[in-house]
């Protein structure tokens, strides 16, 4: 019998071909995360400077890896279209964490915060800002989370997935650098205290602080559509931020 009912039943090839690709969208995002927990398993468990070239291989690695599997540069962010509204949220976003840095250097209750033994001297914290920082954390980081990791997720879940999972994913990618942040930060030392209690003091209050700014970064990548505005505003983060370390160290000498 045909008619209307008939000709409303979905083509089983169809229906077959959508549940194919849900998977492979499932699949991708599984393969992202664990490719990213052996990677920081492997830059901060194993031998010295084994994250020095695995991050940023790794990075590109799952941006190629997305592409093959049809994903376009847009959904990456790195479309050229939004290159223009991506490097007006930057300097936006850059010059914003310059003048709350600059402020909390300026007040003594906030400046111990600062005060990072990595970058007493400014040759170490200039060497840090523009080429350690931006080389092996910022860009290869953010060629993960906000290009590979947000475009799985946004193409499973949506924004509210890359919000939720992109956040916690990179509060968690912070524990292992976090566990030396009691002993080499001396405002965070004398918060927190040393110790086993205040290095886990430490990493929760890492984890949770990363994974407020990965929202932020995540915000900024879907606000402008591009890595350009979250790769600013983490180079702001870090690199500004071990330039306003130098600079307290030389007051307080």
């Amino acid at each position: 019998m045909s008619g209307p009912e008939s000709a409303a039943e979905p083509n089983p090839l169809l229906s077959q071909l959508s549940a194919l690709h849900q998977f492979r969208v499932y699949v991708d995002v599984a393969l992202v995360v664990v490719v990213l927990v052996l990677t920081n398993l492997i830059a901060h468990f194993t031998a010295p400077g084994g994250g020095v070239a695995t991050v940023p291989v790794v990075a590109v690695g799952l941006l190629a890896l997305l592409r093959f599997n049809g994903l376009g540069w847009a959904e990456l962010g790195l479309g050229r279209d939004h290159w223009k509204p991506g490097a007006a949220y930057a300097l936006a976003a850059t010059a914003l964490v310059a003048t709350v840095i600059a402020v909390g250097v300026l007040l003594p209750p906030t400046r111990p915060m600062f005060m990072n033994h990595r970058y007493a001297t400014m040759s170490s914290a200039l060497v840090a800002s523009m080429i350690i920082i931006p080389l092996q954390t910022v860009i290869p980081e953010e060629l993960a989370f906000r290009g590979a990791l947000h475009a799985a997720l946004h193409r499973a879940w949506g924004f509210r997935g890359v919000a939720v999972a992109g956040s916690l994913l990179f509060g968690f990618w912070h524990i292992a650098t976090s566990l030396g942040l009691t002993s080499s930060n001396v405002g965070f030392t004398r918060l927190l205290g040393g110790g086993i209690v205040g290095t886990l003091a430490g990493v929760t209050l890492a984890v949770i602080a990363t994974g407020a700014a990965g929202f932020a970064f995540s915000w900024l990548r879907r606000r402008s559509g591009s890595l350009i505005a979250p790769i600013a505003l983490h180079w702001s983060l870090n690199g500004l931020g071990a330039l306003a370390a130098a600079v307290v160290w030389h007051l307080s000498s």
